[in-house]
């Protein structure tokens, strides 16, 4: 939303206009009072349509990006930055910044902490785990190509100038309406966006505490779990304290991603293919699958180191 006032200052006076905007705590808030809200929906079943939505709005500022980073390098007539990234002060700085460039990409494939949740949803026939595995090759196809092609237009655009986010770091001032646009569309996405992630731990609290809790009535005949809207608020309070506190984008989504990746999207699946299909120890597979586990786990940990320095280093500056 700031970014979307920005842009319009920027029209309106100038891209070396002094177009400082204020209030991301304020618009924090909003965002938390909306996800107030949006979190009594009681589960994955009934968010068909907010998923849907927040979907196609991911889909259009993507294709917007996409396309403003293409018309940038064809207006540039060259190709920008270098194979070696931004140049840093020191060493270590560097090291940090290409650790938190891999939590970055770790949290970018983050759907394993809601696939279950999702598979639960899907009917057969066919199989709900065959329409799950289309589903999620899928996924990860087209969530490549885009995350690929803006990064490498957005870095072929800019160069070492590039910003963090091409919509909201102001990589891109015209068109400014469908600039405008296309931020709108990534705040509609992340109230939807949040709403899917956190449905699994709603679940998880209302099947081992909120089973007993009582119900009151809500605009009429409607009734309320009061276990579960205690519980949720006081979650997205929480999380809005946090967001407030620590407003670092990039850092904080690679910190995310770094703790997250290994145990879930590596440690839990290759036990469990272990042990589904009985794969004798100390075997070549054995040994293969257990040797990338471990990869996946070094390169998680050094990704929480770095970011977390970028997080409480930018907090303690």
């Amino acid at each position: 939303m700031r970014a979307i006032q920005r842009s319009n200052c920027y029209h309106r006076d100038g891209h070396d206009a002094p177009c400082s905007v204020g209030g991301d705590g304020y618009y924090m808030l909003l965002f938390g009072l909306a996800q107030v809200v949006l979190s009594q929906i009681p589960g994955f079943h009934e968010m068909a349509g907010l998923s849907f939505f927040a979907a196609v709005m991911s889909f259009f500022y993507a294709f917007v990006g996409v396309g403003l980073g293409a018309a940038k390098v064809i207006a540039n007539g060259v190709i920008m930055g270098g194979i070696g990234g931004i140049p840093m002060v020191s060493t270590p700085q560097k090291v940090w910044r290409v650790s938190q460039a891999l939590g970055d990409i770790l949290f970018a494939y983050p759907f394993s902490l809601v696939l279950l949740e999702i598979e639960d949803t899907l009917r057969s026939p066919p199989p709900e785990n065959e329409t799950m595995k289309t589903a999620t090759r899928a996924s990860i196809v087209i969530t490549a190509f885009f995350y690929l092609c803006c990064g490498c237009l957005g870095y072929a655009a800019f160069g070492d100038g590039t910003p963090g986010n091409l919509l909201t770091g102001f990589g891109f001032y015209e068109p400014y309406w469908l600039i405008d646009l296309a931020n709108l569309c990534i705040v509609l996405h992340l109230l939807g966006g949040y709403q899917v992630y956190t449905q699994p731990v709603f679940g998880f609290a209302d099947r081992h505490f909120g089973g007993a809790a009582a119900e009151v009535p809500v605009l009429g005949a409607r009734r309320v779990n009061v276990f579960r809207l205690c519980f949720r608020t006081a979650y997205v309070a929480a999380t809005t304290a946090l967001a407030v506190w620590f407003p670092y984008f990039n850092q904080v989504i690679g910190l995310l991603g770094a703790f997250t990746f290994w145990p879930l999207a590596i440690y839990f699946p290759v036990e469990m293919y272990l042990a589904r299909n009985k794969v004798t120890p100390w075997t070549k597979q054995w040994l293969a699958i257990h040797g990338f586990s471990s990869v996946c786990l070094l390169i998680s940990a050094f990704a929480s180191v770095g970011s977390a320095v970028g997080v409480f280093g930018s907090e303690t500056s």
